[in-house]
C-alpha cells in the first residue's frame, strides 16, 4: 500500500477548524497527551475531567466500554495511527459530549453502530474496509459536518441513509479499488468532496463525473490513466446540466493528452470557476493518435477559447511534458486567447508565451519557475487589464527590457521579477515603465546601484534585497511615491538618506555591511515609522552610541530590538546586545575629552607649581647643580686631593648672631687642652678664587662631623640651610654619621620655614645635644660634645697641627 503521509495534512485541513475551536475552550489541565508512548491498550489513570485526549501513533488494538465510562466530559477523542480492528461504537455510549472522533489509518475491517448524537467529526478513513462503513444510524447525526471513509467499493445503497444530513466534508479514501456503481455519489449532500483514489490503478472517471454532480468543491488525487484514449469513458452531453461543481482540484494527475483535452473541454463548459491541476504529466506521442481524432479535438479546443464561459481561474503546477512532439506554439495561443481573470502555469519549464491577438481579460497572471526570457511580451498591447504579472524565477536578464515589455499595461499595479538575472549597466537606456506600477520586486537579482537609475516614477513598494547595492546614489531622480523600501542582503555600508524617498515609511536594510549606522537617520527621514537595520556587523564604539541612543528616542522605530541588534566588533564585545554597550561622555566626546585634559594639565601644573614654591624646590634644584658643578670641578682641577685623607675634626655651621657663643664658648673648649679637636672656619681654610659653595663643599668633605648650632637666628640664614643641605647629601651619599645638632636656644616648629623640611626631619629623628643654661652642667656638655667627634687624624695633619702657633678655633661666620 502507498504511503499517506503526504495525504493526511491534507485531510488535516478540513477538520483542523474544529479541533482547534475544541482546543481554545479548554485550560490546559483538560488536555491528556498520550501520542507516541508505545501504548497496547487506553491508559486507566486518566483524569476524569479530560476534554482532550489524544492517544494517536500508538498500539492499540481494541476498545472497550471500561476505558471510557470515567470520561463523561470527553469531547475530542484522537485514535489515528494504531492498530485496531473493530470498533463498536457502544464503546462511547457514556460520552455524550464526544464532538471529535479520528478513527483513521487503523486497520479497521469491522464496525458495530451505535447513534453518537453530538458528533461533528467522525474519521473513518485509511481502514481496511471492503464496503462502506456507513451505518444506519448515521443518519441520526444531525450535528455531523465531517464524515470521512474508506472502502474498495462504492454502491448506490452506502449513501442512502445520509441524503437528508447537512454535511460540510466528505473524505473518501480509495485504496485496491474494485467496484463503483454509477450515481452513487450524486446521493451524497456535501460542500466538499475529497476523493483519494488508489495510486497503483486507472482511474474510474464515473467518481469524476459523479464528484463535479454532488459537491461545490471537489479534490481528486491519483487521476491516473495508463491504458488506451480508446477507452476511456467519454462524458456525455447530459452531464454538462448536472455538474454544482465550482471549484476542482485535481492533484496527482498522469493521462494521454487527448484524455486531458476532453476533460479540459468538459471543464471549461461546465459551471467550474475554479480550476486547479497538480502535479501534471502528459503522455503521447501525438503521432499515435490519428489525425481524424485529433483534429476534432483541437478544433474543438480553439472554439472553446474563443467563446464566453464560467471560468474565472486556473492554475497548472508542476507539469511534465512526455511526449516525443509536441507544438508547444499552439498551446501557447490557446492559452493566450483564454477569456479568463487569472492564470497561472507554474514550474512547466515553458520557454515562452504568446502576446494575446486582442484585448485580453486577464487580471492575474503568474509564470513562475519556467524559462522565460526578455522576449516576453514584448510590444504587446493588449494586456492593459493585466493587474498582478508574477515572473520570478526564470531567465530574465534586461531590466530596461522588463520595463518595456510593462509599459503598455495600463492597469499593471503589481510586478514580481524575483529570483532572476536582471542587471543594468547604468548606460543611457531610458526605462519606461508602467505609469500605474505601484509595487515591484526585484529581489534576488543582480543588481548594482545602477538600479535607482531604471525605476518606475510612481512606485510605492519597492523590494530589491539580496542584489549587489554597495549605496543609494544621492543624484538619483526623486520617487515621491515610494513608503516601503527593502534593501536587506546587500552591501550597504550605512543608512541610506532619504533624498529620494521624501515618503519613505518603512526601511528593510538587514544583513548588510553597516558598521556604524548614521544617527541622523530618523532627522533626514523624518516620516519613517519602521526602520529595520538588525543582523548587521556593529562595531561598538563611540560613533554607534549615537545610533543607540536614536534608538531611544525614535520611539520603538526600529524593529527587531534589542534581538537583533548586536556587537560583531571588536572581539571581546561580539554577541553584546546594543542595549547592553554603554560608554561614557568623557570617552566619546573629543571636544569635552580635551577640555578635560587641558583642564587636568593646568591644575596638575599649578599643583606642581604650588608645591615647587612651598618646598623650595628650584633652591634644591640649585643647589644640586652647584653641588654637582663642584664635585666635577673637584675631579677635573684637583685629582690627587681626591684621595687625601680628612684634615678636620669637624666643619662648623652657625649663624653670624650666634658668632659670640662659638667663639667664647665652643672653640676655646674644643682646640684647647688635652685632646684638643681641629675645626674648619672660612675665614681660615677656604681657598681664595674659589666660590663660597665650592669652598663650603670643599670644607664639609675634608671634616669628619659637621657641627650645626641651631637656634632661631640659625634658621633664617639662607647660608646655614645651604651648608645643612650639603652635610646632609653626604650623610646619605657616603652613608656616614656625620651631622651633630647643638641646639643653643629652643626652637618654635611653626618658627621654621616650610623649606626647611630636612632640618625639621632631623630634630624629628635624630639626637641632639642641648646647651645647659646652668654652668655646673657645662663639663657634662664638652664631654659629650668630645665624645661624639672623637678620630684620630692622618699623622700628616696633626704634625701640621702642632707646628700651627694658632690655639683659637676657626669658625665659620656667614652672615644673612
Amino acid at each position: 500500500m502507498r504511503p499517506h503521509t503526504n495525504i493526511y495534512p491534507l485531510a488535516y485541513v478540513f477538520t483542523f477548524t474544529l479541533w482547534e475551536n475544541v482546543q481554545s475552550t479548554v485550560e490546559n489541565e483538560l488536555i491528556a497527551n498520550y501520542s507516541s508512548s508505545l501504548l497496547t491498550n487506553v491508559p486507566k489513570n486518566i483524569p476524569a475531567h479530560t476534554h482532550v485526549l489524544d492517544l494517536s501513533h500508538n498500539r492499540i488494538l481494541g476498545l472497550s466500554v471500561s476505558e471510557f465510562i470515567s470520561l463523561p466530559r470527553l469531547q475530542v477523542l484522537n485514535l489515528s495511527y494504531n492498530r485496531i480492528t473493530e470498533i463498536d461504537f457502544n464503546v462511547f455510549i457514556f460520552n455524550d459530549d464526544l464532538e471529535y472522533l479520528d478513527l483513521s489509518h487503523n486497520n479497521i475491517l469491522k464496525i458495530f453502530c451505535q447513534t453518537l448524537t453530538y458528533l461533528k467529526h467522525l474519521d473513518l478513513s485509511f481502514n481496511s474496509f471492503t464496503s462502506m462503513p456507513v451505518c444506519q444510524e448515521f443518519g441520526d447525526m444531525f450535528h455531523l459536518e465531517y464524515l470521512g471513509l474508506s472502502a474498495t467499493m462504492i454502491r448506490r445503497s452506502d449513501f442512502r441513509c445520509l441524503t437528508h444530513l447537512q454535511l460540510q466534508t466528505v473524505y473518501l479514501t480509495l485504496e485496491d479499488f474494485s467496484l463503483y456503481e454509477p450515481q452513487s455519489l450524486t446521493l451524497l449532500n456535501t460542500r466538499s468532496l475529497h476523493v483519494v483514489y488508489a495510486a497503483n490503478q486507472n482511474f474510474n472517471f464515473s467518481l469524476l463525473y459523479d464528484g463535479m454532480s454532488s459537491s461545490e468543491n471537489l479534490k481528486i488525487v491519483n487521476l491516473i490513466y495508463t491504458l488506451s484514449y480508446k477507452d476511456f469513458p467519454a462524458p456525455s452531453s447530459a452531464l454538462l446540466k448536472k455538474i454544482k461543481a465550482r471549484a476542482l482540484v485535481l492533484d496527482t494527475v498522469d493521462l494521454q493528452w487527448p484524455i486531458i483535452l476532453q476533460i479540459f473541454l468538459l471543464v471549461w463548459y461546465s459551471p467550474v470557476e475554479y480550476l486547479t491541476v497538480r502535479d501534471l504529466t502528459f503522455r503521447g506521442p501525438l503521432a499515435e493518435l490519428p489525425e481524424h481524432d485529433f483534429l476534432p479535438l483541437l478544433s474543438s479546443l480553439k472554439q472553446l477559447v474563443s467563446v464566453g464561459s464560467s471560468m474565472k481561474s486556473m492554475t497548472l503546477e508542476h507539469v511534465h511534458n512526455k511526449l516525443y512532439y509536441f507544438n508547444q506554439g499552439i498551446l501557447y495561443r490557446e492559452f493566450s486567447e483564454m477569456d479568463i481573470a487569472s492564470l497561472t502555469i507554474y514550474d512547466a519549464y515553458m520557454p515562452h508565451m504568446l502576446c494575446p491577438n486582442r484585448t485580453s481579460s486577464f487580471q492575474y497572471l503568474n509564470f513562475s519557475h519556467n524559462a522565460l526570457t526578455d522576449a516576453l511580451f514584448q510590444n504587446c498591447g493588449t494586456l492593459t487589464n493585466l493587474k498582478a504579472l508574477i515572473l520570478k524565477r526564470n531567465k530574465f536578464v534586461s531590466l530596461p527590457k522588463v520595463s518595456f515589455m510593462t509599459s503598455r499595461m495600463e492597469s499593471l499595479m503589481y510586478l514580481d521579477m524575483s529570483n532572476n538575472l536582471l542587471s543594468h549597466d547604468g548606460v543611457a537606456v531610458r526605462c519606461q515603465w508602467a505609469e500605474s506600477l505601484a509595487e515591484l520586486d526585484l529581489s534576488s537579482n543582480q543588481l548594482t546601484d545602477a538600479v535607482f537609475e531604471c525605476l518606475p516614477v510612481n512606485i510605492a513598494k519597492l523590494y530589491l534585497q539580496s542584489n549587489q547595492i554597495t549605496s543609494v546614489p544621492k543624484e538619483m531622480s526623486e520617487l515621491q511615491a515610494l513608503k516601503e523600501l527593502n534593501l536587506a542582503s546587500n552591501r550597504l555600508a550605512d543608512l541610506p538618506g532619504c533624498g529620494g524617498f521624501p515618503s519613505l515609511e518603512l526601511l528593510n536594510v538587514e544583513l548588510n555591511s553597516i558598521v556604524t549606522p548614521s544617527a541622523d537617520f530618523f532627522q533626514s527621514c523624518p516620516r519613517v515609522r519602521e526602520l529595520q537595520a538588525g543582523h548587521n556587523p556593529f562595531k561598538c564604539s563611540c560613533e554607534l552610541q549615537d545610533f543607540v541612543r536614536l534608538e531611544r528616542r525614535s520611539g520603538g522605530k526600529l524593529a527587531g530590538w534589542p534581538a537583533a541588534y548586536a556587537c560583531e566588533y571588536p572581539e571581546g564585545l561580539r554577541g553584546t546586545q546594543l542595549k547592553d554597550f554603554h560608554l561614557t561622555e568623557l570617552a566619546c566626546n573629543t571636544t569635552l575629552l580635551l577640555v578635560t585634559a587641558l583642564l587636568l594639565t593646568l591644575a596638575l601644573v599649578a599643583v606642581v607649581a604650588f608645591l615647587c614654591i612651598y618646598l623650595d624646590v628650584p633652591w634644591y634644584v640649585r643647589m644640586t647643580w652647584q653641588w654637582t658643578q663642584t664635585k666635577r670641578r673637584a675631579r677635573h682641577d684637583r685629582p690627587q686631593e681626591l684621595e687625601a685623607a680628612l684634615q678636620f675634626h669637624a666643619f662648623v655651621s652657625y649663624s653670624e648672631r650666634d658668632s659670640l657663643w662659638v667663639k667664647n664658648e665652643l672653640i676655646p673648649n674644643l682646640e684647647r687642652g688635652e685632646g684638643c679637636i681641629r675645626l674648619c672656619q672660612h675665614e681660615r681654610n677656604f681657598i681664595p678664587g674659589k666660590t663660597i659653595v665650592e669652598n663650603i663643599v670643599n670644607c664639609i668633605e675634608k671634616s669628619y662631623k659637621s657641627i650645626f648650632v641651631l637656634s632661631p637666628n640659625f634658621v633664617q640664614s639662607e647660608w646655614c640651610h645651604y651648608e645643612l643641605y650639603f652635610a646632609h647629601h653626604k650623610l646619605f651619599s657616603e652613608n656616614s654619621n656625620s651631622l651633630i645638632l647643638i641646639l643653643l636656644e629652643p626652637i618654635a616648629p611653626y618658627m621654621i620655614p616650610a623649606r626647611y623640611h630636612k632640618l625639621k626631619a632631623l630634630m624629628a629623628k635624630r639626637t641632639y645635644l642641648e646647651w645647659p643654661k646652668e654652668r655646673g652642667k657645662h663639663a657634662l656638655f664638652w664631654a659629650n660634645l668630645r665624645a661624639a667627634i672623637s678620630i684620630n687624624l692622618p699623622m700628616s695633619f696633626e704634625a701640621n697641627e702642632e707646628q700651627s702657633d694658632v690655639s683659637s678655633a676657626s669658625t665659620i661666620d656667614l652672615s644673612d
